[in-house]
């Protein structure tokens, strides 16, 4: 049980003062899951899931414990290819070997994990993606930047491709995939399904690969990615961002994001949340000078 502590403070407003109450409630345990963390992408090398147990509580701060006694496979359902995935340092993993890549544009993928006498099935598509073209930027001093901020402001130039809607996960980083400054997300060249099909990528989506309250500086490198994202894919990502944004007086209720891994054993009880995901991927990089 845990014990949380509220300050409730009630306006009087024909007294002009207010008093505080304290009030214990005692909030019961939530319900522990597994939660799986699972990408493949089109780039060569390692792919790594994860499995962890979730925490009771919101207020629990103790790190997710990790699940190693699951079996975890992937099976290309395209080209009837079957990966099995080994758990090691804390992640399930499979390689390739140097220059190999499991994933391919327009194929299928199933993953299926075993876990405590029970089994998961998942699917998703990696969806074509378009090549950035380049990367360009402008110094600003303070006096121009909207942001107030002096330094290097880059944009990502890239074309959406036409015939469909598509779908993005836009993320830039500062001089490597360690320090990520934005991530976007995008429907065709910008915003929403049945526009812009095969446009150039607007502005906001071209300028905001730049943290605006921390500009590139002289010699930083900007790294640019775009993956594609299933119709599915993409709306869960919109979920996670709906429950992490929640608040204020008309905020939704919090729950669980659904996940898409089906129970597919005969009568079983076990869920497992989290996503399995597959994307294409393209980036670009330029160093300022």
């Amino acid at each position: 049980m845990k014990n949380i502590r509220l300050g409730i403070l009630i306006g009087i407003v024909a007294g002009f003062s207010a008093c505080e109450d304290t009030i214990d409630l005692k909030v019961p345990d939530g319900k522990v899951y597994p939660v799986l963390d699972a990408w493949i992408t089109n780039q060569a090398g390692p792919q790594q899931f994860r499995l962890t147990q979730s925490v009771p509580s919101y207020t629990d701060n103790t790190p997710a414990s990790v699940i190693s006694d699951a079996q975890i496979t992937l099976q290309d359902m395209t080209a009837n290819k079957t990966y099995d995935f080994a758990f090691s340092n804390g992640a399930y993993s499979y390689d390739p070997g140097d220059d190999q890549t499991i994933g391919v544009i327009g194929h299928v993928y199933k993953l299926t994990v075993q876990y405590k006498g029970e089994t998961f099935e998942a699917t998703d598509t990696i969806k074509r993606v378009p090549q950035i073209d380049s990367i360009s930027y402008e110094f600003k001093t303070k006096e121009d930047a909207r942001s107030g901020k002096e330094g290097y402001y880059a944009r990502m130039h890239a074309t959406d491709i036409a015939g469909a809607d598509d779908y993005y996960w836009i993320r830039s980083y500062r001089n490597d995939m360690a320090h990520y400054n934005m991530d976007q997300y995008a429907i065709n060249g910008a915003f929403n399904e049945g526009v812009a099909d095969g446009w150039v990528f607007i502005d906001p989506l071209q300028e905001n690969i730049t943290d605006y309250d921390k500009p590139y500086q002289k010699g930083e490198k900007v790294i640019a990615r775009i993956y594609s994202l299933s119709h599915t894919s993409y709306y869960f990502i919109q979920q996670v961002i709906d429950q992490l944004e929640a608040g204020g007086l008309f905020a939704k209720v919090l729950e669980n994001v659904r996940p898409n891994l089906v129970n597919v054993t005969p009568n079983g009880k076990q869920k497992i949340l989290g996503w399995f995901g597959a994307s294409a991927a393209s980036f670009k990089e330029r160093t300022i000078e």
